[in-house]
């Protein structure tokens, strides 16, 4: 994969709306657990007869910042693509996400384990994996004295997005082993598939997406919203006229086929998709 196909797929960066006033560094490296999976006590006690040893939450790396004060702060979760965490990405997160006032941390799927892209690999697999990322990034915050536990939120860019979705759904069993009531405060999705998620989600959630996404098409995020029919948290679902698959990302300021699926820098989408994306959080961490 090329460095202008791996920037789409991962963050979505929109540089020309960052805050005069935000942070210019990428952040601090942190590490933090992964959630593990919740075992059952018949599955403990298979494990012992086998002789096996229980095993040890992944070690994730994410890269933290904050806003001037001691808070406490709203906070944001960060998830990218299947591409991984491109080098720029951090920084450009930290700008905006800070620049609204809020703590910020970008997580990193892949680095600790050695994964250098995860486009072809599998899917699902993979997304529990992350949400084990994203609720272990969220324990993390919890803990933190300049953030509030209550006000976080998760967002997600492409496979980030799915799993930012899964994190908001409704499920009828306990995944992984973490308090029943920590969760996010909200979530929101970057060019998802969103038959990922559940009929009923038990957060908010602001859905962006492209009419013309081959990647991830808008038409699976209709189709699902008429089959939840209002059930569960709200859902905002907006669709963007004429845009394509990173529609965010300057760097396909032309276009680019990637894969069979064209991505296509769209400034008008990209510009309103940050707007709204603001108005959402305020609007969720005031509550």
């Amino acid at each position: 994969m090329d460095k202008r196909a791996k920037a789409c797929l991962g963050v979505a960066v929109f540089v020309a709306y960052l805050s005069t006033n935000a942070a210019t560094l990428a952040g601090e490296l942190v590490r933090f657990e992964s959630a593990p999976v919740h075992v059952g006590q018949l599955q403990q006690h298979l494990a012992r007869e086998r002789g096996e040893a229980p095993k040890a939450a992944d070690t994730i790396e994410g890269y933290l910042t904050k806003p001037e004060g001691d808070g406490p702060f709203a906070a944001i979760v960060v998830l990218h693509g299947c591409d991984g965490l491109s080098k720029d990405a951090p920084k450009f997160v930290a700008q905006f996400v800070t620049g609204l006032g809020y703590v910020s941390l970008t997580v990193d799927s892949f680095a600790t384990r050695g994964i250098k892209d995860a486009c072809t690999q599998d899917a699902p697999r993979l997304l529990l994996t992350r949400q084990g990322d994203a609720l272990g990034a969220l324990s993390y915050l919890s803990n933190l004295p300049f953030v509030d536990s209550q006000r976080i939120a998760v967002i997600g860019y492409s496979q980030g997005a799915m799993v930012a979705l899964l994190l908001a759904s409704n499920h009828q069993a306990e995944i992984f082993d973490v308090p029943r009531d920590r969760k996010f405060k909200a979530a929101v999705a970057y060019y998802p598939l969103c038959s990922v998620a559940s009929k009923e989600l038990i957060v908010p959630a602001l859905i962006m997406i492209g009419e013309l996404d081959a990647w991830t098409p808008a038409t699976n995020c209709e189709r699902w919203m008429k089959r939840r029919a209002d059930r569960g948290a709200p859902v905002k679902l907006i669709v963007y006229p004429g845009a394509y698959h990173a529609f965010g990302s300057p760097a396909f300021a032309d276009g680019r086929e990637y894969l069979g699926r064209w991505l296509k820098y769209d400034p008008t989408a990209a510009a309103q998709s940050v707007q709204e994306m603001r108005s959402f959080l305020a609007a969720q961490f005031s509550r």
